[in-house]
């Protein structure tokens, strides 16, 4: 396997982070479909959502990048 045990926990741990940030984009709508409402524009929507994912992009990279448990295979020679 190419990863480690905790490369997967980092993964996991970024896929959240990224569906956290979504979520907190989620809403806005208007209640009748007219109106303009300017929840749109809230501080949880235009700054701490797309700090969140992109916390969870970086966090996405380094757990990919991050080296894992290198196994050494100890290849001794049998004639020494």
């Amino acid at each position: 396997m190419s990863f480690s045990r905790k490369n997967y926990i980092l993964i996991l741990v970024s896929i959240a982070f990224i569906i956290l940030g979504f979520v907190l984009m989620m809403g806005g709508t208007p209640i009748d479909g007219v109106k303009f409402n300017p929840e749109v524009f809230s501080t949880r929507r235009v700054v701490v959502a797309p700090a969140v994912c992109l916390i969870g992009f970086f966090l996405m990279i380094y757990a990919i990048m991050a080296p894992g448990k290198s196994k050494e295979l100890k290849n001794e020679d049998p004639a020494k």
